[in-house]
């Protein structure tokens, strides 16, 4: 999945991919009008907005297009967007000019550096109190400078003059510029991963592809991890720019159009926490007219985008090893591009600063999808009903809850309501304070007893689960089967009326409170491992069945271990075929409603730490850079979960999305909790999360279980013998 999700971006995608493959110069590209894709038609371009642009632009790093196009389409992105100030007649020739080839722009974004050649016809270039200008050669001097890329010109601009009427004032050069080199560095990291997967496929050492190789398989796969939080991260960046200057308008934002701050309710907002006196942290100062939740997401971006393009390149060349640092392969040239966007998008540093300052303030970007016009009707009818229940008495909610099927409202009728993608979402909004109950176990179980239980299996237990009088164990994981959950050992053995179990299960939540267990035990022996398992109910207070709570490291009993000691099971509690648990189990441990909301999972959140530091004293610069960091990829996870949601509603595959979000989603908590703790190490809650996300990254498969699958499913890697 690249930057775009839409059935129109892929094939946006597969166009500029062929087009820069068949050696596209600067007039090609302009041909294709891919140098106008973001202006209107009456400016000589194709009428879409800034996200298109960056669809084009990740596809064009892919293959590190050279030349002067990502200077002259950003130029042209301030003209078209920011350029009111200019008289409309030569606003009108610069953007024609810009668009169709005949002018190309340079662009300085640090001080003496301009990305763009010295012989641009036109440069933007800081003007002064946050203002900038465009000026013509003639009214700069210019020189080019050597650079670590030599395929991507840089050049030292100074103003010799700047003509009245050419000053754009506080355009946000620097905010646009960081999105664009956002996508331009998807793009590199996108070759990057592909060839590193492509050569770890078929290069072998020690008599088999070193992609079987774990430590290669999971560098790989963190490359994956690092592009597809970066894309995320320039999506949701393109478009909340989208949203405030409106697709292809050409004009400036109206006045309160920009999206503003969007507090928590009840948000403790203390800004003074992260600013010491004297303190820079504002790095896009110029682009205030953009609104807070706008720029917290190009900030977002600027810190993800230019490392994860580094990273990717890096990690290239040492999958490929020697010939990766040699002219003779590519690498070093996507390398050097990596490290070129990450210097001209601005040190990330302040762009964490500048995160973290907005996040404690309380700005919040919002994560939730834009329906379809189709949606209207939908949310009429369910918001009916939604407003039914809230005038009902709340004692009895949870059984219309459940009787009328909005707990798991994706499931079938009548254990759900059969919703669609898109209901699934609404029905997420418009109930959200009714206090539809967490099933924990039951929400795993609950899936495979609809598709693979019989009617009086359903009938039993459904009900009783929906309405909370039943409390619901998972008995799989083993001793000797953790991961490998199929090398489980616990048999089964055929006796009159049923099943005899004996066995033991072991870090099963919950196990001391559950009525009923979903256990997974070998019913023959003698077959292949995946083969030959049975799925089984157990009724936790059958005699041969003992609970023994396992204390955990933060003092808490939620893990057990179980024992079942000859454990009579009947046959009319064995889920599915005999012999056929696997698939069964498979189903329970794979089943997924639609992605909803930005939660990812128990534990700490972004929100959780910026909210702790506002009440705190002032941070030092290196804990504010942390925070922004950690923030950063909060909100990009979060962005991840909508994309997701996205290409669900859309009926498309989500790709590795769901498995990168769930992996980053864990890592992520416990970076929160000991960043928060090592605030302020006497906070109790904070004392307990550091120890209670420890098992994140443990319980339903391993951070290393999880980079193998993202490396074989996802890229295509070998598995280990």
């Amino acid at each position: 999945m690249g930057i775009g999700l839409t059935e129109e971006h892929v094939a946006l995608a597969a166009s500029v991919h062929g087009v820069a493959g068949r050696g596209a110069d600067h007039a090609a590209l302009a041909a294709q009008g891919l140098l106008g894709l973001h202006l209107p038609e009456e400016c000589g371009g194709q009428g879409f907005g800034l996200l298109e642009l960056c669809v084009a632009v990740e596809a064009l790093g892919e293959r590190r297009i050279r030349g002067a196009y990502l200077p002259t389409v950003l130029a042209s992105a301030v003209l078209g967007a920011y350029g009111a100030e200019l008289p409309a007649g030569t606003r009108l020739e610069l953007l024609r000019g810009l668009a169709g080839g005949s002018l190309t722009a340079a662009v300085a974004l640090l001080p003496g550096c301009a990305i763009g050649s010295a012989q641009a016809e036109l440069f933007v270039v800081p003007a002064g109190d946050g203002g900038w200008a465009v000026l013509d050669r003639g009214d700069v001097t210019a020189g080019p400078l050597e650079g670590v890329d030599p395929d991507r010109p840089l050049c030292a601009v100074t103003a010799r003059a700047v003509p009245a009427g050419r000053v754009l004032g506080g355009a946000p050069v620097r905010e646009l510029a960081a999105v664009l080199l956002g996508a331009d560095a998807c793009g590199v990291a996108a070759w990057a991963v592909a060839t590193a997967a492509g050569h770890a496929k078929v290069r072998e050492q020690f008599g088999r592809p070193i992609g079987q190789f774990q430590g290669v398989k999971h560098r790989v796969a963190g490359a994956l991890v690092a592009l597809e939080q970066a894309r995320a991260a320039v999506w949701d960046a393109a478009r909340a720019l989208d949203e405030t200057r409106g697709p292809a308008s050409g004009t400036e934002p109206a006045a309160g159009a920009a999206p503003g701050t969007a507090a928590e309710p009840g948000a403790v907002t203390k800004p003074e926490a992260l600013s010491e006196p004297g303190a820079v942290t504002e790095p896009g100062a110029a682009g205030e007219g953009l609104g807070e939740e706008v720029r917290l997401a190009v900030s977002v971006a600027a810190v993800l985008a230019p490392d994860a393009a580094v990273r990717c390149t890096a990690d290239a060349i040492q999958v490929l090893g020697g010939i990766g640092y040699t002219f003779e392969h590519d690498a070093h040239r996507y390398y050097r591009r990596a490290l070129s966007g990450r210097m001209l998008a601005g040190d990330p540093g302040p762009w964490a600063e500048e995160a973290a300052r907005m996040a404690v303030a309380g700005v919040r970007r919002r994560m939730e999808p834009d329906l379809p016009a189709e949606a209207a009707p939908v949310r009429d009818a369910i918001r009916a009903q939604a407003e039914s229940l809230r005038a009902g008495e709340q004692a009895a909610r949870r059984a219309r809850l459940a009787r009328e099927g909005w707990i798991m409202p994706h499931l079938p009728r009548p254990w759900g309501r059969s919703a669609t993608p898109l209901e699934q979402v609404i029905i997420h909004q418009e109930f959200r304070d009714l206090g539809r109950p967490n099933l924990g176990i039951a929400a795993w179980a609950v899936p495979s007893i609809v598709r693979y239980g019989t009617r009086e299996q359903q009938e039993r237990f459904l009900p009783g689960t929906f309405a909370g009088e039943i409390v619901w164990c998972q008995l799989f994981s083993e001793p000797g089967a953790g991961s490998d959950l199929a090398g489980l050992t616990t048999k089964a053995a055929r006796v009159e009326g049923g099943w005899s179990l004996t066995g033991q299960k072991i870090w099963t939540s919950l196990a001391q409170y559950a009525h009923w267990g979903i256990c997974l035990a070998r019913t023959s022996p003698d077959r292949p491992k995946h083969d030959g398992i049975s799925y089984f109910l157990v009724d936790m207070s059958s005699p041969g069945v003992t609970v023994r709570p396992l204390k955990e490291i933060n003092g808490d009993e939620i893990f057990n271990e179980v024992f079942l000691d000859d454990v009579f099971v009947p046959d009319d509690l064995v889920v599915g075929a005999v012999n056929e648990g696997w698939r069964v189990a498979r189903d329970t441990l794979s089943h997924e409603r639609v992605a909803l909301g930005d939660s990812w999972g128990p534990g700490s959140r972004h929100t959780d730490m910026a909210r702790h530091i506002a009440r705190l004293p002032p941070l030092r610069q290196a804990q504010r850079e942390q925070a922004g960091r950690l923030w950063a990829e909060g909100q990009a996870i979060s962005a991840l979960g909508l994309r997701v949601t996205l290409s669900q509603l859309a009926g498309a595959d989500p790709g590795a999305a769901p498995s990168v979000r769930k992996l980053l989603g864990m890592r992520h908590a416990q970076a929160i909790s000991e960043f928060c703790w090592s605030l302020d190490p006497s906070d109790r809650y904070w004392s307990r999360m550091i120890l209670g996300t420890r098992a994140f990254t443990i319980g339903g498969g391993t951070t290393e279980v999880q980079l193998n699958i993202i490396a074989e499913r996802a890229l295509g890697l070998p598995r280990d013998p």
